[in-house]
């Protein structure tokens, strides 16, 4: 029973519950940028480059039968994924560099010192004191 108890502990760890968040979020995320790249990126790539669809371009090593499929290098499917690739790591390049920013203005905010605490003001005005004596 000890386990058990050990267990909810370490799950319910606010490092853990905070990493499910982000990788549920993030995978959300990546969704969205391979749909921004699928949908909305590649077709004007594929329209300057001539009407490629880069997921059709393959190099046929062995072609089909009527009993095997043909072997196929799908290379147009590696370009597309090196291109998903470097758009989410732009885009979380500028999301930390934001998050970088906030932190520098905040931490070049001038804090206003601690008040002092009763003894440190009592000690002060005796300290006066004894310079005018």
């Amino acid at each position: 029973m000890k386990w058990l108890q050990e267990f909810k502990t370490f799950a319910v760890r606010g490092n853990v519950v905070d990493m499910a968040v982000g990788i549920v979020i993030g995978a959300a995320f990546g969704k969205i940028v391979s749909s921004f790249v699928a949908d909305v990126i590649m077709p004007p790539i594929g329209l300057l480059i001539g009407g490629v669809d880069f997921s059709k371009l393959v190099i046929t090593i062995k072609k089909a039968t009527e009993t095997t499929a043909a072997v196929t290098l799908n290379y147009g499917n590696f370009i597309q994924t090196i291109i998903d690739f470097t758009i989410i790591a732009f885009a979380i390049f500028m999301v930390v560099k934001a998050i970088n920013t906030l932190k520098r203005k905040e931490a070049a905010k001038p804090s206003e010192p601690p008040l002092p605490s009763p003894e440190v003001i009592l000690l002060t005005d005796i300290r006066d004191i004894l310079r005018k004596g």
